[in-house]
């Protein structure tokens, strides 16, 4: 599905330049789950935006299904997150004057389809990570693990392919951590690519491989045994 090819992203100023990324190679097949792991400062957020095309590349190649989209069009890859792409992030982002239903919807916002097919994928999204009875509630009204939940929801309400997750349980409890491992991990089950970054270790033991980063490079790429 994805692979990056002595993948860079350097920042400029008027004083200096920095280098995120450099000499990133990294492949990322369909249906994998992927941790990324690493100090902060050293680069994972930033790798994740770019396979996200939130960011773009410096220098390298970016394949995706073989096409690459390094340096294609901002419409061609606003397609590519609005069809195939699903983000969660740690802050949730939920807007508080909408309701958890309509927070899920906002991952619709741009599909053509009817108002009857939104409601059913908003309906069955909310019931797959267990808040269809927070519906009529507004995220202020829920705890950090169902706003999280919430989030999720809507990241998957368009049925992507790839799921990108930026420390999903950053802002939650043990317990509620867990939880969200548990609905990640049912998703990749039923078929989804997820890459994660985490800060933690035993929340990376639940992806099927962990790359750990230092310095805006891959130090390790290791698969979990089965």
């Amino acid at each position: 599905m994805i692979q990056l090819q002595d993948l860079s992203r350097t920042y400029a100023s008027e004083d200096i330049e920095t280098t995120a990324l450099g000499g990133i190679d990294l492949a990322i097949d369909a249906g994998e789950f992927v941790a990324i792991m690493g100090p902060s400062g050293c680069g994972k957020s930033t790798l994740l935006n770019i396979i996200g095309t939130i960011d773009r590349p410096t220098g390298g190649r970016y394949l995706f299904d073989g096409a690459d989209i390094a340096r294609a069009p901002e419409a061609e890859l606003a397609r590519l997150r609005r069809d195939r792409l699903g983000f969660v992030f740690q802050s949730f982002n939920l807007i508080d004057e909408l309701t958890i239903q309509e927070n899920v919807a906002l991952g619709l916002a741009y599909r053509s389809m009817s108002a009857q097919e939104k409601k059913a994928r908003v309906a069955t999204a909310m019931d797959r990570v267990g808040i269809a009875h927070r519906q009529r509630h507004h995220p202020h009204q829920l705890s950090g693990g169902q706003q999280q939940r919430a989030a999720i929801a809507r990241a998957i309400v368009g049925e992507p392919q790839l799921i990108l997750a930026d420390e999903p349980t950053g802002n939650l409890d043990t317990e509620n951590g867990a939880q969200v491992m548990d609905i990640l991990s049912q998703l990749n089950a039923d078929g989804a690519t997820i890459v994660m970054v985490t800060h933690s270790p035993a929340h990376a033991d639940v992806a099927r491989r962990t790359v750990h980063m230092l310095d805006g490079r891959i130090l390790s790429s290791a698969r979990r045994a089965a």
